[in-house]
């Protein structure tokens, strides 16, 4: 027997705990609150590096800063000669991508792939000079996992608990926005976390069964008793705002899973990594919101186990050097499954981590936490074929180096919120509401980073 105390406990928790507060007719009309033209959708997909990847033996540069850097690196360096190398000059340098992300070369010689060099979250502008004068304000602990996640995604180091892309899509025109363009694809979801909107979970099957409840048969006792249970009424503010949640969690589920059992699969090979089948479920869905109006989406997907203090190199599944291979798969896949579509200057895709490592390596064959990282941005209206920001100076103890053991930690030079009003400002958020989605760049001379996104 299908009991209320069974459908609750392995339902809304599971499936729905994060969800949105969109409301509708089980399997019935998916039509947004707005009536936007299909052609006006814009997406921002953030893949998190968990862990604080080492953009260092991402982005190599191949000319003579080659020696800063080999010298630096000791045995985690790459190899020149192993290097993916990139077309041109940029930000003063020739580069090469690490081995295993070779296949992104041709996203980059396509000008749809673009670095940002030396990227970190930041309280005010800071100078490695500066840092190591306790000169200037830092981010509260620095070099934590936890607390530097949630300041890269946009915490402001006080009581409210959200992220840049939350706050920004609330502040969007009320044209943009819909109850479900916040979504994640784990637990996490700090970066889509608005001040006063939910955030809509996406599973690895959309959410497609609550228990015994299988959201693509509407008709069946479990999926009409769910149906019943979200239309209570309570005169109990905690027991109305309960049923709220549940309500609003299963019209989000029933979403996604009509939008999954709708949309043809994508033909490219997104290999059979976690990361390439949820890229390949985002970019199922994708197209199925734009023609259903919703207009503006942030989607985050944390991934990956890049904390090598260890075993950086080599063959194993947590190495990096196997996890870039996931990754470049994933990536290139995604951008084909975007022209595909042609939706490929409606989707911006960012790889960030919440910061970088060392340069010089630790005891055991890895590296240690660091501040400043290089990111990555993919899509038709990036900027792309080139390095943004200035590249530092690879060199233990060097102008960049903020670490009082010369260990080559870099201060960054562009903020984390930067790159996420510039890219906020591209979804539509009005430049005159840029600090109230971005409060810590009161402290910048540049709320946004010029030129990441084509005029």
């Amino acid at each position: 027997m299908i009991t209320r105390r069974t459908l609750l406990g392995s339902s809304l928790l599971g499936a729905g705990g994060l969800a949105g507060s969109l409301t509708g007719g089980l399997m019935g009309s998916l039509s947004s609150p707005t009536t936007a033209a299909a052609t006006d959708y814009k997406a921002l997909v953030v893949l998190f590096l968990n862990g604080g990847s080492d953009g260092h033996n991402m982005l190599v540069p191949t000319d003579a800063a080659y020696t800063d850097y080999q010298r630096a690196r000791g045995n985690l360096a790459l190899t020149r000669q192993s290097l993916a190398n990139l077309a041109g000059t940029a930000a003063g340098h020739t580069f090469g991508l690490h081995a295993s992300l070779a296949p992104l070369v041709p996203l980059y010689a396509g000008r749809r792939l673009a670095f940002v060099s030396n990227v970190g979250p930041s309280v005010e502008p800071a100078t490695a000079a500066q840092v190591l004068d306790n000169a200037v304000d830092l981010p509260p602990f620095l070099m934590s996992h936890s607390d530097q996640t949630t300041i890269a995604q946009g915490w402001t180091f006080n009581d409210d608990v959200s992220g840049w892309a939350g706050r920004a899509l609330e502040q969007l025109p009320s044209s943009l926005r819909h109850p479900t363009a916040a979504v994640t694809l784990a637990n996490d979801r700090t970066l889509v976390q608005g001040r006063r909107s939910a955030v809509s979970f996406l599973s690895p099957d959309g959410s497609r069964w609550w228990g015994t409840a299988d959201l693509a048969n509407p008709q069946s006792e479990a999926v009409q008793a769910l149906q019943r249970m979200s239309n209570w009424q309570f005169g109990n503010t905690y027991e109305a705002e309960y049923a709220r949640s549940f309500g609003s969690a299963l019209a989000d589920s029933t979403r996604f899973t009509k939008a999954l059992l709708s949309a043809p699969a994508p033909s490219q090979d997104f290999g059979s990594d976690w990361v390439g089948q949820r890229l390949r479920q985002i970019a199922t869905l994708l197209p199925v919101f734009k023609s259903d109006g919703l207009r503006r989406q942030v989607f985050l997907l944390p991934w990956g186990s890049f904390d090598t203090h260890a075993g950086q190199r080599g063959s194993g599944p947590n190495t990096q050097d196997a996890q870039f291979v996931h990754l470049a798969k994933a990536l290139v896949a995604f951008d084909g499954a975007m022209q595909s579509a042609g939706m490929q200057g409606d989707v911006t895709l960012l790889v960030m981590s919440e910061f970088g490592r060392t340069l010089r390596p630790g005891s055991g064959g890895g590296s240690e936490h660091a501040w400043g990282n290089h990111w990555a941005l993919l899509g038709g209206a990036v900027n792309g074929g080139t390095v943004h920001g200035r590249f530092p100076t690879l060199a233990l103890g060097g102008p960049d180096d903020c670490d009082p053991g010369r260990n080559g930690r870099l201060a960054p030079d562009i903020a984390s919120d930067q790159v996420g009003s510039a890219l906020m400002q591209w979804m539509g958020l009005p430049a005159s509401q840029v600090l109230d989605a971005f409060p810590l760049l009161a402290r910048f001379p540049q709320t946004t980073l010029p030129g990441l996104i084509k005029a």
